[in-house]
């Protein structure tokens, strides 16, 4: 080190310089001459140092085998005390000084001259406060940067109760109290423990007196560890879920001075003391006399908790009258005039509310049948009303055992109109004697003497009266007969071709079309000459050429 240096040789008198000068020479002299043994000056032999050499040795360097010039730390003007700042870099060596070891005097952990006999344990330098409860390792709490911080490890707890919320910003001392003999092993982890003045001190509700759910040992049921105040109970658990409209409810609204321990059905709004005065003034329909449905019990078959005015929730099918289509939508003043709610099977027959419909069929019209002179049973509506739409009757022919098909559907392009077409006199009482065809088409069936052409003559003819051997439902006018005993069409020809006869078509001849020179008499007959029974005549062709082929 060098002394004379600006920093460590201030301007000084001549006396002084002459001092200093003396005493780097005495030092120099005193570290390079031998001692008393050796006073010629040349090396004496080294013998062996004895206990009291060695105690001389260590007098004479106290701190050991330390290395740096005196001068670093001491002055020449006073062996103590030291310099201010020594110039000693403690970053050299094994413990460097952090945080607040920097600001701490050589002399608080050297207390001992010989500087590398010190402990780095902290228990040797600070009294272990705690009594070992939390350890011989005070890093896990403590940092060098203030003996009161604490690290992210004991921020985490990591124990059996870890930090968690609100409690992470708690002091320590908050719960192990006085931490000079304070407990920081074993102590309880129920809220209580801490909160039970908070308990204690509850109103609203009294937690004391409001039952089991409130007890002491049940905080966590309501309260998280982010906020006390911000309580959460699970109403669920006490068997009556809060629901829709009763979620936001003031539990005050219900537990009426304070009384927590309730013993309600969920669906026993009537009888819970929260409904029971509504129900009471109920007067569409008023309800304490409207019937069983209406009990003060029974609030939930029509109520639920999203809206209490909102009854469009009433399950009607438990009356035993299911409210299908258009009915589900009517109001129920419309069927239970004057608050009836007493109506029984008798009354829920469609005449009962349709009644002004039924009547007024008889000036309706149309497709529509006059129910009174057709004297339609009135307990019968549903054969062809539905409660999709009253006006839309369908009623199922086919329970007459005569279905309609093609144009006798009502109303049909070309066909039947109305049911009045068939049922004349508004007469609904045709047996099967009335539903064959001639019944309704008799002036058709007249009307074929006149019309010529293809259509034959069915009076003349002798046509038995049942149509619909060549007549279909689809189109009266495209008769096709099964012509069984001969097909047909045969050459284009048509019916009187064959049936001369107008008056008798069981009558027919061949011979009035095979004409020609080949079907003459005389020829026809050489022709057929050694064939049994034949006789030339209209049908004789027949008995041999049934498909109208070679026989």
């Amino acid at each position: 080190m060098n002394l004379d240096s600006p920093r460590h040789s201030p301007l000084v008198s001549g006396w002084e310089q002459s001092t200093l000068t003396l005493l780097r020479v005495a030092l120099w002299a005193f570290l390079t001459f031998p001692s008393a043994g050796s006073a010629t000056g040349i090396p004496a032999q080294s013998a062996p140092l004895t206990a009291s050499d060695s105690q001389k040795e260590t007098t004479r360097n106290p701190h050991g085998p330390l290395t740096i010039p005196c001068e670093n730390c001491h002055t020449a003007a006073s062996w103590h005390p030291i310099r201010t700042v020594p110039e000693f870099d403690h970053n050299k060596t094994s413990y460097p000084l952090r945080g607040m070891h920097e600001k701490v005097t050589c002399a608080l952990c050297h207390a001992k001259p010989v500087f590398t006999d010190v402990s780095r344990n902290c228990a040797d330098c600070h009294a272990d406060i705690h009594r070992r409860q939390m350890g011989p390792d005070c890093a896990q709490c403590h940092t060098v940067q203030g003996w009161n911080t604490s690290v992210q490890q004991v921020k985490d707890h990591q124990n059996r109760f870890p930090l968690l919320g609100a409690h992470a910003a708690v002091q320590c001392d908050a719960c192990h109290t006085q931490l000079a003999t304070g407990i920081f092993d074993g102590l309880s982890t129920q809220c209580d423990s801490c909160h039970l003045k908070d308990w204690q001190s509850t109103t609203n509700p009294p937690h004391a007196s409001a039952g089991p759910a409130f007890a002491s040992a049940n905080c966590q049921s309501c309260h998280n560890f982010d906020s006390w105040l911000d309580a959460k109970f699970d109403h669920s658990s006490t068997g009556f879920a809060l629901t829709n409209g009763h979620a936001n409810v003031p539990c005050a609204s219900c537990h009426i001075n304070n009384n927590y321990n309730l013993q309600i059905s969920p669906t026993d709004c009537g009888n819970s003391g929260c409904h029971l005065t509504t129900w009471q003034q109920t007067d569409n329909p008023r309800h304490s006399a409207a019937g069983t449905a209406f009990a003060v019990a029974n609030c939930f078959t029509c109520h639920n908790t999203i809206s209490w005015t909102d009854i469009t929730s009433f399950n009607h099918s438990i009356t035993g009258y299911v409210l299908t289509g258009a009915h589900a939508t009517t109001p129920c003043v419309l069927c239970h005039v004057n608050s009836n709610y007493h109506l029984t099977a008798a009354n829920t027959n469609c005449y009962g509310c349709h009644t002004t419909d039924w009547n007024s069929t008889q000036t309706l019209g149309g497709a529509v049948p006059n129910h009174v002179a057709a004297q339609f049973p009135t307990a019968l509506c549903s054969t062809c009303h539905d409660t999709t739409a009253w006006a839309d009757g369908r009623f199922d022919h086919s329970a007459t055992g005569w279905p309609l098909t093609g144009g006798h559907v009502v109303p049909t392009p070309g066909g039947v109109q109305s049911c009045t077409d068939c049922h004349v006199n508004n007469n609904y009482s045709l047996t099967s004697a009335n539903t064959a065809c001639f019944g309704c088409h008799q002036a058709a069936w007249n009307s074929t003497q006149t019309l010529g052409g293809l259509v034959p003559n069915h009076l003349a003819a002798g046509y038995p009266t049942t149509c619909d051997s060549c007549h279909t439902a689809t189109n009266w006018l495209g008769a096709t007969f099964n012509h069984t005993y001969f097909p047909v069409p045969h050459h284009a020809s048509v019916c009187n071709d064959c049936h001369q006869v107008s008056t008798n078509y069981s009558s027919f001849t061949c011979i009035n079309c095979h004409t020609t020179s080949a079907h003459q008499q005389v020829p026809t007959t050489n022709q057929h000459n050694g064939v049994s029974n034949f006789v030339y005549g209209p049908t004789t062709c027949y008995n041999c050429h049934k498909n109208g082929g070679e026989g």
